[in-house]
């Protein structure tokens, strides 16, 4: 234990060398989000860490599902699914995917119960990676996971802002949607959700509702869609054995893969429990049934509202041919029968889709903040400061909501800048999590594991994972439609190479020089930094 505190002090000082060895670094107590640190000046200079075990394994599953939601994401993202093979590709789509997730899942909840830690993949690529080249792993792993974290803020922000015009377009039949009224609409809520997140103490009450305000407007939309469609539900053949293929590729088995996407990003950050850990009792235990459970209920609620849409919808050929840009509230209106009843139900996806994006606002800006701590971002001495008043990382928040707004910009370039931003989400995440995957197959496995460890069926789940990450590094990359123009091109495989460029570079020119760990880890209730 003297030799840890030992070799942690001295990463501390290394990591604060420009102040002089004697100022420690202050990190304020946050409410709102899940880590809640405090880092003081004690008589002897030496840092003390407290932490609050205060969430339990249904608090963490709420938190960990309100992000990833993926009832919510097979309705917002279905403008991309529909037109690569229909109700057919979806309802199957939601089967693979669910399966491959399972996968996911069990690699994440192996390493999460090795090394609970709340830098989840970050602390695990530190952890397993060879000693000359951990903190490049841990470099790389965080800076992809915080782009993850953009585009999936980014993305939701353009779905919702979707929804919201699509509500508007439904009722004024007249009405052409142009890309930029989205485009406002997009920028009016990141406004409105990013002030929302800077009053911190607000956030902890979001968490805890985020699941049963997602479970509540699923229930609704679900009994009203079927209720309201009873006698008059189509067959199953329609629901399970129509293929539609809009999207111009000659092989259905291409549209078919590219439609994925739609069920992938559904199922995507499942990694979000992993970064509670220093906030549960028993961590290892919690964590990975909190992954595990979140793909659980992502798959009963997904595939049985996909089910009880389809068999509610009358006219596939109108939802093609919709000015809404929404296809799931034209399946509203088409059970309903009333664009009032559409827009009603449209609402309660919108409110969920809020719960996601203040989610996603915190969880993104914790990562630039904890990024920036060590030295792993341009001007990273801005990004790592906590705010005083408010007890929030504010300069990393406001920074990275900058970034979301660039990215909904891209949808005035292209028509098919959402599939994009779904695509750099996905990618961008499976990519953060190969990297101590890879790490732990070069360690054929042989750790200290935790009490979940699933032994061949673990090792069968980190190839699922590898071999999923590089399937879906070229097939997503495909343009979503044909022919091929600058309006309907995949942009995904561009913005992937650019940041993985700008990581690569910033590594060689500074980062390989200041980028230093500064390694907090939990041993049970003593805390490791607490003078004796």
């Amino acid at each position: 234990m003297a030799d840890l505190k030992a070799s942690m002090q001295a990463g501390s000082s290394s990591f604060n060398s420009s102040n002089d060895g004697n100022e420690l670094r202050e990190l304020h107590k946050n409410e709102e989000f899940v880590v809640s640190h405090t880092v003081a000046k004690s008589s002897e200079g030496q840092p003390e860490t407290r932490l609050r075990k205060q969430f339990s394994l249904w608090s963490i599953l709420g938190v960990g599902f309100g992000l990833t939601n993926s009832w919510f994401g097979i309705s917002t993202s279905l403008v991309t699914g529909i037109s690569s093979g229909g109700p057919m590709m979806i309802v199957y789509g939601i089967i693979i995917i669910a399966m491959i997730s399972v996968c996911i899942a069990v690699s994440l909840g192996e390493l999460s119960s090795a090394y609970p830690h709340a830098g989840g993949q970050f602390w695990w690529s530190l952890k397993l990676a060879p000693p000359k080249y951990k903190r490049f792993a841990a470099y790389m792993c965080g800076s992809l996971a915080y782009a993850g974290s953009v585009f999936t803020s980014a993305s939701t922000l353009l779905s919702a802002a979707t929804i919201l015009v699509g509500m508007y377009a439904l009722v004024r039949p007249d009405f052409v949607v142009k890309d930029w009224h989205v485009v406002v609409c997009f920028e009016c809520m990141h406004v409105f959700l990013m002030l929302f997140n800077c009053y911190g103490r607000s956030l902890s009450i979001v968490s805890y509702s985020a699941l049963y305000i997602s479970l509540f407007s699923f229930v609704t939309i679900t009994i009203t869609v079927l209720a309201c469609s009873r006698g008059n539900y189509n067959d199953s053949k329609f629901v399970f054995a129509t293929f539609t293929n809009e999207t111009g590729w000659k092989t259905s088995g291409i549209a078919f893969i590219v439609g994925l996407i739609n069920p992938a990003w559904s199922f995507s950050c499942l990694d979000c429990a992993t970064h509670m850990a220093f906030e549960v009792k028993k961590p290892e235990r919690v964590i990975p049934i909190a992954i595990l459970g979140t793909v659980a209920i992502g798959f009963v609620t997904s595939f049985s509202y996909v089910i009880a849409m389809f068999f509610s919808l009358h006219n596939l050929d109108a939802i093609n041919n919709s000015n809404t840009g929404a296809p799931i509230l034209d399946i509203y209106f088409q059970a309903l029968g009333n664009k009032a009843g559409a827009v009603v139900l449209g609402s309660l996806v919108l409110v969920t889709s809020f719960g996601c994006v203040i989610s996603c606002h915190t969880w993104q800006a914790r990562l630039c903040w904890s990024f920036a701590r060590d030295e792993g971002l341009p001007f990273s001495r801005y990004w790592a400061r906590i705010d005083p008043q408010l007890g929030i990382p504010l300069n990393a928040h406001l920074i990275s909501s900058f970034f979301v707004s660039l990215l909904g910009v891209l949808y005035l370039a292209s028509t098919t800048a959402f599939n994009s931003l779904i695509t750099g989400c996905i990618m961008f995440l499976l990519l953060s999590y190969i990297i101590p995957v890879i790490c732990l197959l070069i360690k054929k496995r042989d750790i200290k594991h935790g009490p979940f460890w699933l032994g061949k069926f673990g090792l069968f789940s980190n190839i699922v994972l590898l071999g999923w990450t590089l399937f879906s590094l070229v097939f997503f990359c495909f343009p979503f439609q044909m022919p091929v123009s600058k309006n309907n091109m995949n942009y995904a495989s561009v913005v992937i190479v650019g940041w993985l460029l700008f990581i690569l570079m910033y590594w060689a020119l500074k980062g390989r020089h200041v980028f230093h760990v500064v390694e907090e880890e939990e041993f049970g209730e003593t805390d490791p930094y607490l003078m004796e």
